[in-house]
């Protein structure tokens, strides 16, 4: 409704030109139908006049005037105010509300889709922890977080494609190897001394048991550089087959696995590095070769090849991302934790060096999870291991809860966590307030179909009869569906949806107090199981895009 009003304005504006009523003038961009905060304003409000006024010189209620009577009783409009200094209120009749559930009906799972995305490429990259333990809250939070959003820009019409990046080199990969080792020889009764920049997590001894029971005292008396590729590979292929399960069970797969090592082998990192040196972008200063980053709005140039001869992570981002843009996609999301923000300027210049326009990359930052139980806050330290893991979590408040609460605040903003909230059944733990709902109307039918109604063919219900205020206001949350899995595409918003329900699912349940779906008439009735079916559809939907399911029951 907000884009045909939009056109219709427009449309009118277009013809009262053609017919000499007002002054010919491009249409400003700045042209917004927006919902009024106040009901008695309307269901949508176009600010047309007021940003055309300076171009047609002429005062904005004078143009609304114009515009009203050229619009005249098309489209559903029961009026059209003009309020203030001209903002266009528009009241869409109750007929279009309770029509629109029929076309909600047809669509079904479809409905929420758009071409919005007009068949644009993603590549969504998230997750990509360290394969250096297993995944923890913060990385559950960023895959709930790149999941839904890859769903909800699908439905949004984008062609999507998800991608995990596996850092499976450097320093950190032979701290790995060097901590299982260690772990390994303490397992036979030698006393070691275990570096403080070792991987203390009892997962590290899970590795170093198995490595025991399968080769015995093998790399006893082998040091640690006879046999570090061993451990390091070993811990590697564990962990992350850990890590893949994990994602798995979480509801979250990917298209790509993407090796960090696969861009050394492949020598893509130093072939960038020449490119850019023909450029005049790379120099060396002291041994080492730095980026000119500082020319493309970082606040200095970054080192990619140290004095010793090593790469710096930054050289393998910026063959990483030449190499995204290389496969031809549009747009480039990325997901990263909030610690990562420094490496946003860099990596935006690196993409500029490639002659790309930064905005195709759009970094989305996650924010800290703060674990709450008994109300008190738990700790948390990967390096020493001492961290709750996302498959606790899982395993404590389920798969549904888990998502849902990631996705309740937008992924910048810090979120509390309250394993106790997760598992009440109440309206204060958003997602069973939401599956709730669903599983509710699940619950109308089963008694409609005990006392004799089934769901009324669209001929055999007259839908004027939800003509209640709160039915009316449900069927226009019920619209808007569309318009807010659009906007949480196009703004990489998926908490908006996870909004959305709540509010409908608030609207359901207020409503299920008051009103009778199976009442004594049975016109009315069979009216109301339309509404109600309409309204399990789009909670689905929605619930579909956060990767939660909807329950029959609860």
């Amino acid at each position: 409704m907000r884009k045909r009003i939009k056109r219709a304005v427009e449309s009118a504006f277009l013809q009262l030109v053609k017919d000499g009523k007002l002054p010919d003038s491009s249409i400003s961009d700045g042209h917004l139908i927006s919902i009024p905060k106040q009901e008695q304003h309307g269901d949508y409000a176009s600010n047309f006049a007021m940003v055309m006024a300076s171009r047609l010189k002429m005062p904005p209620r004078k143009i609304a005037q114009e515009i009203v009577t050229a619009l005249g009783t098309s489209l559903d409009f029961e009026k059209i105010e003009i309020a203030g200094p001209g903002f266009l209120n528009f009241f869409i009749s109750d007929t279009f509300w309770q029509n629109s559930l029929n076309n909600i009906r047809d669509l079904g799972e479809q409905f929420g889709s758009s071409d919005a995305g007009a068949g644009k490429r993603v590549l969504v990259e998230f997750v990509s922890a360290n394969p250096t333990g297993p995944l923890h809250v913060g990385h559950g939070r960023g895959a709930a977080v790149g999941d839904s959003l890859c769903r909800v820009l699908k439905k949004a019409g984008f062609q999507v494609e998800s991608e995990y990046y596996i850092n499976d080199v450097g320093n950190q990969m032979n701290n790995l190897g060097k901590s299982v080792y260690l772990r390994y020889k303490e397992a036979f009764g030698e006393r070691v001394d275990f570096p403080d920049d070792c991987y203390k997590g009892d997962y590290i001894k899970d590795i170093a048991e198995g490595v025991k029971r399968e080769f015995g005292d093998e790399f006893l008396k082998k040091d640690l550089s006879e046999c570090l590729n061993f451990f390091t590979k070993r811990a590697v292929d564990e962990i992350f087959s850990g890590i893949k399960e994990d994602l798995r069970e979480f509801r979250v797969n990917f298209d790509n696995w993407f090796s960090e090592r696969s861009l050394h082998e492949s020598g893509l990192i130093e072939k960038t590095i020449e490119e850019l040196k023909e450029q005049g972008l790379i120099y060396e200063k002291e041994g080492a070769l730095w980026f000119k980053t500082s020319e493309f709005g970082d606040e200095k140039d970054r080192v990619v090849k140290r004095s010793n001869g090593i790469l710096t992570y930054f050289a393998a981002d910026i063959a990483y991302h030449r190499q995204k843009i290389q496969r031809g996609y549009d747009l480039l999301v990325d997901i990263w934790g909030a610690d990562h923000h420094g490496y946003v300027p860099r990596v935006k210049a690196a993409i500029k060096a490639f002659g790309k326009d930064e905005d195709i990359l759009k970094v989305l930052l996650i924010q800290l999870v703060n674990l709450i139980e008994g109300g008190k806050l738990k700790a948390m330290s990967t390096r020493a291991g001492e961290f709750v893991t996302l498959r606790e979590v899982i395993d404590d408040v389920g798969v549904d809860a888990t998502r849902f609460i990631f996705l309740t605040r937008k992924c910048d903003s810090h979120l509390d966590f309250d394993l106790d909230l997760a598992k009440t059944q109440s309206q204060e733990n958003p997602v069973y307030y939401v599956q709730y709902a669903h599983a509710r109307l699940e619950s109308v039918f089963r008694m409609a179909k005990d006392r004799g109604f089934e769901l009324p063919s669209k001929d055999e219900a007259d839908l004027s009869l939800l003509n209640a205020p709160e039915e009316i206001k449900i069927m226009k949350i019920l619209n808007q569906f569309p318009e807010v899995v659009e906007g949480a595409a196009i703004n990489l918003e998926p908490h908006r949806i996870s909004y959305y329900l709540t509010e409908l699912a608030g609207l359901l349940h207020k409503y299920y107090t008051r009103y009778r779906f199976i009442g004594d008439d049975p016109l009315l009735t069979k009216a109301r199981l339309v509404l109600a079916h309409v309204i399990k559809i789009v909670l689905k939907n929605g619930l579909e895009l956060l990767g939660v399911e909807a329950p029959e029951r609860m």
